[in-house]
């Protein structure tokens, strides 16, 4: 499945095509074992256009220009060869293991925070489809109890899922939910508890507060949980996702990455960013709307299909 392109029928440029026009002109300086300074410098243009972020994109530059030093970079191939190392290791630095952790005895919690509109309530259906699958029985806990709409949405996507249900009324309290949910779960033997959280706004100090102490109680309840908390960052934002898992992993113990919406509008290159900001692990790529539209994150692919060589 590709994973950058899925949802664009229209033809488009990727950024390995970019760089061979305007980085790559001077052949002669190629055969030569060299990389000419004006490539590098339209190289490290191109890179912070497709969000990658200025640590990462003068990392990526100077491993090129020191493999090209080396004679190593003596051709195209090569040179695509280089970028595509260099992005494997920025994501495989520091915490990049992208298996979920289980809890290894009682139920796993995962907790699921990010703003409104990131694709919170969509990943948590298709990782309760995806656990079910596995055999894994799951609850599903609504603790976004602002919106009546996001309690429905997820009703809706555990009926489809075969997952068990919890809820309150609009307005309970978000902390409270997550106490009783957890104990519903243990109630059931059930294997794993999702819980939802609202889509704070991360400027919003008050409703990061009200974040931190759903996590507390979570922890109060069931000491080794939450065993994930998986941060959802809208992929189409940009430089903005950086700011954004910043100020929650500030607020709680962010575990793990899920970066949605990554179709033919998404350049893809904050996933890097964002790893290096915060050194935690990309666990999951939503590409799309149905509940098998979810990929387990692997650094080499994704490297080959941000470039998109193919």
């Amino acid at each position: 499945m590709r994973i950058l392109r899925k949802a664009s029928d229209l033809p488009k440029r990727s950024l390995w095509e970019r760089i061979k026009d305007v980085a790559l002109t001077d052949v002669a300086v190629l055969a030569r074992g060299g990389v000419s300074p004006g490539s590098l410098e339209r190289l490290e243009e191109l890179l912070l256009e497709a969000d990658l972020g200025v640590p990462t994109t003068l990392k990526l530059v100077a491993e090129v220009e020191q493999r090209a030093r080396r004679g190593l970079v003596k051709s195209q191939s090569e040179f695509l060869l280089a970028l595509q190392a260099g992005l494997v290791s920025a994501l495989r630095a520091g915490k990049s293991d992208p298996s979920l952790t289980f809890a290894p005895s009682g139920p796993t919690v995962i907790l699921i925070v990010g703003v409104n509109g990131a694709g919170k309530t969509t990943f948590i259906g298709k990782l309760s489809a995806r656990l079910r699958a596995t055999g894994k029985t799951v609850v599903v806990a609504a603790g976004d109890t602002f919106r009546a709409g996001a309690i429905d949405q997820l009703r809706l996507w555990s009926q489809r899922t075969g997952s068990h249900f919890v809820s309150a009324t609009a307005g309970a309290d978000p902390a409270a939910v997550a106490f009783d949910a957890i104990d519903a779960t243990i109630a059931r033997g059930a294997d794993v508890l999702i819980i939802d959280t609202a889509g704070r706004l991360h400027t919003s100090d008050g409703l990061m507060t009200e974040l931190k102490k759903v996590a507390r109680v979570i922890t109060k309840r069931l000491p080794t949980a939450p065993h994930e908390t998986l941060l959802v960052l809208d992929g189409t934002i940009g430089q903005n996702a950086i700011q954004q898992a910043k100020t929650f992993a500030a607020a709680v113990p962010v575990t793990g990455l899920v970066v949605t919406k990554l179709d033919g509008t998404a350049r893809g290159g904050v996933v890097v960013a964002v790893h290096e900001a915060i050194d935690v692990p990309v666990k999951f790529l939503g590409v799309g709307e149905q509940s098998d539209d979810l990929l387990p994150f692997d650094a080499e692919s994704f490297a080959r299909e941000l470039l998109d060589d193919e």
